[in-house]
């Protein structure tokens, strides 16, 4: 039954998705369902301290994502004005490029143009936007993850001190202060001369957690990975973000979901929040299973509650509700159809499997 169910959240995904973040999104989903061991997650992520050699037509997401990546322009793909989306397809522009060398050409100019031609913030964070500087969250599962996996195609231990570095200015712009009451730890959406948007997004938190334990898992299993500088600091603004959005969780027993902005209770509960900021706390646990896998540590148990509740709300076509418009993140009127929230429910379900393969190993060894 599961099966059958993921099979058709993900044929929904593949119909809904028509922007570049949410090609590159359905295609990190494709890669950690379909051949986990190759993702950052797995366990042959970097065989021989490489990037695995794949071949496209036998693996599901590079199948996908081969037809949306230009091989002769700047960027990946058309960004409609933003910097950060197109490098959401770097991972498969790099993957595709170990055998068809233009897409790893494609993937050094969109990941070249990133680090030297796009704006950035006074600090050195580098935008979200083409024309002006200006920092969302969303960055942060489009460009650091790609940068970071593109730093081990390099062999360049000093990018992926960079790529830690950029997660944290971004912290430092977004985050919400301590002592800002229930919101600190969490980040403001956007900040910048022409969209800010200082609430406190549900998907635009998970978007940075998410990235960010994607960026841990490419630091951790690097070749180099005994140099890297930060990953402390990395896990806990991870931490930060899903001890402040469990604890606004359980301070509204009666709304079994996060809500579209997490600290306003006039917002509906939400499913493209609540179920990607679950699958990163399977991830986490997995991770770094002594600071959060575990009974005490508590989220686990949290992200088995939410994951029931998630379940119970995608219907018998495979798709999720309620969810935000993803294009319009202030409209008050619940939706039906997400495509990032398909692929949500894709890498849910793909870290709770590894999560329980892997406490199944442990226990049987």
């Amino acid at each position: 039954m599961t099966s059958d169910l993921i099979s058709k959240i993900i044929a929904q995904g593949d119909r809904l998705a028509t922007h570049s973040w949410e090609y590159g999104t359905f295609s990190e989903a494709l890669l950690e369902w379909y051949d986990p061991s190759y993702s950052v997650f797995g366990n042959e992520t970097f065989p021989a301290g490489r990037i695995p050699v794949l071949q496209v037509d036998q693996v599901r997401s590079l199948e996908y994502a081969k037809p949306h990546i230009w091989t002769n322009m700047t960027t990946l793909i058309d960004g409609d004005g933003a910097a950060g989306d197109p490098a959401s397809l770097g991972v498969s522009a790099i993957l595709i490029g170990q055998t068809q060398p233009a897409y790893e050409a494609a993937a050094d100019r969109q990941m070249t143009h990133l680090l030297t031609a796009v704006p950035r913030w006074p600090n050195g964070a580098i935008s979200h936007r083409e024309a002006v500087a200006e920092l969302w969250a969303d960055f942060l599962y489009m460009g650091p993850p790609a940068l970071a996996y593109w730093a081990v195609q390099r062999d360049d231990a000093g990018l992926l001190d960079e790529v830690l570095r950029q997660c944290g200015l971004y912290r430092d712009v977004l985050g919400v202060p301590e002592g800002s009451g229930n919101a600190s730890g969490l980040w403001h959406h956007i900040i910048g001369p022409e969209t800010q948007d200082l609430g406190v997004w549900s998907t635009g938190n998970a978007w940075a957690a998410a990235g960010m334990s994607r960026v841990l898992a490419t630091a951790k299993k690097a070749p180099f990975a005994e140099t890297v500088k930060g990953l402390g600091g990395l896990k806990g603004i991870i931490g930060g973000i899903l001890d402040a959005a469990i604890a606004l969780d359980r301070a509204e027993p009666e709304e079994p979901l996060l809500r579209n902005y997490l600290n306003d209770t006039s917002w509906f509960g939400e499913l493209s929040g609540t179920t990607l900021l679950t699958a990163t706390a399977y991830r986490m646990a997995l991770l770094e299973p002594e600071e959060f896998g575990g009974e005490e540590a508590g989220y686990v148990a949290w992200a088995d509650e939410k994951r029931a509740e998630i379940i119970e709300r995608i219907d018998d076509e495979g798709l999720l509700s309620p969810v935000i418009n993803p294009l319009e993140w202030g409209d008050r009127q619940p939706g039906t159809e997400s495509p990032e929230a398909q692929s949500f429910a894709v890498l849910m379900y793909a870290a709770h499997r590894d999560y329980q393969e892997s406490c199944s190993s442990h226990s049987e060894a």
